[in-house]
């Protein structure tokens, strides 16, 4: 099958467009380069040849100036080409720090209080797809930068204190600091032009180095036939400087630098004598030009001015309330003559972010304020730099390690035993560059839904590289992330790639089933892999362990129970309900152009049933349906084959009425023989859906709706739900209900109390890190999940199923109003209030009053359940970039049209 393009192209499309065209069709490499470098390399599974697999301190940022990497480079503000063999980032020096500044510093999982931190403040301000023009700003303290007091002052504090932030040094008083932006606009695939502006925002003139640095990855270390490039000053070149790089690949390029700044050239090669004690092999290693800078130790770098890493040493002084700005050009191939600095410069630079904001000006709903388009725009901006190109070989990495899997002597690895099949080598969107450089892969189904608003082929590539044979395993499994590939996250890439399909097929006119259909085949596998290894009794119930919701849990859910025995999951069994329903779209779309989809369709008709019915009634009347209490729980099975239920009432109760899917009925129109089949179906279990809703029962505009809840158990979840003393907050569904506030959950086992009470803010346990916390707070993928479940619940009910929204208000909405309400609370998180403050910034006074800072967005993991303040990762753009989707979906100028974008691209589905 191909896919089909019902219309063309339209040749008024923006420049970007254009691009974004080229590229899909491989005609002009838009994406060859981009910012695909790690934040944070140090501290990663990939880096750690430890025999304890503690990989936080076998590699550590205080050895990563001196210590070359294995598997991937970091840099500051940096770009790379898309296979990260050529690199080129930012350092500083200030006068007064004891290292120069050429990564981002942050605490590791033992240093602080709730885990892992960065302790920088740096924003994603812009970024077209295909990177032809990027924006990036970094606060750089003029004082000495407080590593050791930032790490002994966290490590000091208590679960239940604050953590120390590097505002908190004072480093930031009377603005004593250089705003340092850089920008980069590409004048061809491989010619990007680059330009730093340091601005003083203090009030005396202060000094700085400012460090352009240009390496490459360290390949030819290793052994084998692998040859050792090169670069070096070109004799002769007075102003400009120009730095001639020879690599067979990526290709040899130049780097014009503006002036006559000193080259300094070193290589990237492990200082061995630093590290480990033993003699340079190299006389110029990885932390020479940091020992210049610093140290002034003038044969640290290359006199002969070659090398593998080289840096343009820009030493500026500048004064109060100014600015500096350094100009660079990177380019392939040069022609004769070539002037790079010449009147074209700047005007490419006009014409690159003239582009960005016609490319943007397509996107941006023209409804938005001025406030409600940066937060927009700024998402998607974080959601592109977050880009990384990510190199696992995980055969050689156990061969490393001398685990070898068929070799009889090997030793034990510390993880990933079992997934020597895999090999990792692409451009992959990140959680987080710095706190998560890694990806996970239930978290990128969610970053899908904001790529696509900029660049839907880069978001379908996303997915089917996840499915494909080198990334998932053998068996079916979906690799969950580096730490441990075989943890079990939430089977959503199903869910995630019938919602790119039709929007695609909304928005493009374009019915990309080849693409579909490869993806199906793969989640057969992986749904396949669920039923066989997640279904204990075979009584269609399902565990999974903590499922990406940490410590939401009385247990730790993927650890042995200390009750013995083990949970039936209310979130793993919703979510193979939704997993089924996904299918059945899938198979049903699929049929509708070949008709061997037909029976898959039924199949998953049947699966979804099967579970839905066992989560409302399992026989012996402890189900995970509570009916007293109108929720749904986790279901305890103890050794001595009682039950009972966990009645925490959290997002795991909340899940099952995602499982919810609206059917239009057009394959059945065209195969009315499958209607026949499943009527007979139907008729002879009907045990199956007596405790959910009827499936055959006609909703609105002649739907059908598969739903584990029937109407009226869908209204007492919703009432719990939309209570503000239970889930709803200001600014979305909370994590776990404000009810175990004053009313802790317990359970005492062999003489040890376990409690869940209500935590809006950090974590107050070492539980996954520590560094996460869903007991209580508003998490991003979940709601965006309840949106996209009341949606389809007013396809099918329409506007005269309304409900108090908040509960207890006397408001009645219909479900549409409170998918937008919810909405527009998530929304508020980011947006300026009454007052002209953000609450994603709490009480932070820097963040919410100084016009240098106040419009710089950050987009956290998550985010306190009462006030809005963002916690966690700061730069979690990927899935809480959901929030441009939610935005952009409910920004028309009214419901109906919203409603009608809706039923095409959120639920519309072509099976009864």
């Amino acid at each position: 099958m191909k896919a089909k393009t019902k219309k063309p192209v339209s040749k008024d499309h923006p420049a970007e467009s254009k691009r974004l065209e080229e590229a899909k069709e491989k005609k002009v490499p838009w994406k060859k380069w981009g910012p695909y470098l790690s934040e944070r390399q140090w501290g990663t599974v990939r880096e750690d040849y430890s025999e304890n697999g503690d990989a936080w301190n076998y590699f550590t940022h205080d050895q990563a100036r001196s210590r070359a990497y294995r598997w991937g480079e970091d840099g500051l503000a940096g770009i790379s080409d898309d296979q990260q063999q050529l690199c080129f980032a930012l350092a500083l020096w200030n006068g007064n720090d004891p290292i120069i500044k050429e990564r981002l510093f942050g605490l590791t999982n033992s240093e602080s209080n709730h885990g892992e931190d960065v302790k920088e403040y740096y924003f994603y301000l812009d970024s077209t797809p295909t990177h032809s023009y990027m924006k990036y700003l970094y606060k750089y303290p003029q004082a000495a930068y407080p590593y050791e007091k930032l790490v002994t002052t966290n490590q000091s504090r208590s679960r239940y204190e604050f953590e120390y932030e590097l505002l908190d040094t004072g480093v930031f008083d009377q603005n004593r600091y250089f705003d340092v932006f850089v920008e980069y606009a590409k004048e061809s695939p491989e010619d990007i032009l680059i330009k730093i502006t340091v601005c003083n925002r203090g009030p005396e003139a202060a000094p700085i180095h400012v460090l352009p640095t240009l390496w490459f990855r360290n390949t030819w270390s290793l052994g084998g036939k692998v040859k050792k490039p090169g670069m070096q000053q070109l004799a002769g070149a007075k102003s400009p400087v120009i730095v001639t790089i020879d690599h067979s690949d990526p290709g040899d390029y130049s780097l014009y630098c503006e002036g006559i700044p000193d080259l300094l050239f070193t290589d990237n090669e492990t200082n061995t004598e630093r590290i480990f004690g033993t003699p340079n092999k190299s006389p110029y290693v990885k932390d020479g030009i940091n020992e210049y800078i610093v140290h002034g130790k003038k044969g640290a770098v290359n006199s002969k001015c070659a090398g593998t890493k080289a840096a343009a040493d820009y030493s500026l002084t500048i004064k109060p309330g100014k600015s500096a700005v350094i100009r660079l050009r990177l380019t392939r191939n040069p022609s004769k003559g070539f002037n790079p600095f010449g009147d074209p410069f700047e005007e490419i630079f006009v014409s690159r972010t003239k582009d960005a904001d016609d490319f943007y000006g397509t996107i941006i709903p023209p409804s938005f304020n001025a406030d409600q388009a940066n937060v927009f725009r700024q998402a998607l901006a974080g959601m592109l730099w977050s880009k990384q190109f990510y190199l696992y070989d995980i055969d050689k990495w156990l061969d490393e390690h001398g685990a070898d899997p068929f070799l009889a002597s090997r030793k034990h690895a510390p993880r990933n035993e079992e997934w020597h099949h895999m090999y990792n080598g692409d451009v992959i969107s990140m959680p987080d560059k710095w706190e998560y450089p890694w990806y996970a892969s239930w978290d990128l189904a969610f970053h899908v839904l904001a790529l696509t608003l900029v660049d839907p082929d880069f978001g379908k590539q996303q997915l089917r590289l996840m499915l494909q044979g080198h990334y998932m395993h053998p068996n079916g499994m979906v690799p969950a992330y580096e730490w441990n590939f075989s943890d079990v996250n939430p089977p959503v890439l199903a869910w995630s790639t019938i919602f790119t399909y039709r929007l695609e097929k909304l928005t493009k006119h374009t019915e990309d089933t080849e693409w579909l259909s490869a993806n199906f085949m793969k989640l057969l596998l992986n749904f396949t892999w669920w039923v066989n290894r997640k279904d204990r009794a075979g009584r269609n119930v399902f565990e999974g362990g903590f499922l990406g919701l940490d410590n939401i849990g009385v247990f730790d859910r993927s650890a042995p129970l200390p009750t013995g025995g083990y949970l039936e999951q209310a979130d793993g069994t919703a979510w193979m309900a939704l997993f089924s329903q996904n299918m059945l779209e899938i198979a049903a779309e699929l049929a509708l152009h070949n008709r061997a989809y037909a029976d898959m369709a039924l199949k998953f008709t049947e699966h979804f049933l099967w579970i839905a019915s066992s989560m409302i009634h399992l026989g012996d009347n402890t189900g995970m349906w509570d009916e007293e209490d109108g929720f749904f729980y986790d279901v305890l099975r103890l050794p001595d084959g009682t039950a009972k239920r966990l009645k925490v009432r959290s997002m795991v109760g909340l899940l099952p009425l995602c499982a919810a899917t609206v059917f239009e009925g057009e394959l059945i129109k065209k195969y009315p023989e499958l209607g026949i089949r499943l009527n007979t179906f139907l008729s002879s279990k009907q045990e199956l859906f007596a405790a959910i809703h009827n499936p055959s029962k006609t909703g609105v505009s002649g739907r059908k709706l598969a739903s584990v809840l029937d109407e009226t158990r869908l209204r007492r979840v919703l009432s719990i739900m939309l209570d503000e003393k239970e889930f709803l907050s200001s600014y979305g569904i909370r994590a776990l209900s404000r009810h175990h506030a004053d009313h802790p959950f317990h359970v005492n086992v062999n003489g040890q109390d376990y409690t869940v009470a209500y935590l809006p803010g950090e974590s107050d346990s070492g539980m996954f890190g520590g560094n996460s916390n869903w007991r209580g707070p508003i998490w991003m993928p979940v709601n965006a999940l309840i949106i996209r479940a009341l949606m389809q619940y007013h396809g099918y009910y329409g506007d005269n199923f309304k409900i108090e929204c908040p509960t207890g208000s006397g408001n009645k909405m219909n479900l549409f109003g409170v998918a937008n309400n919810i909405a527009q609370r998530l929304a508020s998180i980011f947006l300026k209030n009454d007052q002209g403050l953000r609450p994603v910034y709490g009480g932070t006074r820097k963040f919410q009053e100084d016009p240098n800072w106040k419009d710089n967005v950050l987009f956290y993991e998550y985010f306190h359940g009462d006030n809005g303040a963002g916690i966690g990762a700061s730069h979690q753009t990927g899935w809480t970039g959901v929030v441009a989707r939610l935005m952009h979906l409910f920004a028309s100028t009214s419901s109906e049209q919203v409603l009608e974008l809706g039923k095409k691209a959120v639920f519309k589905s072509s099976q009864d």
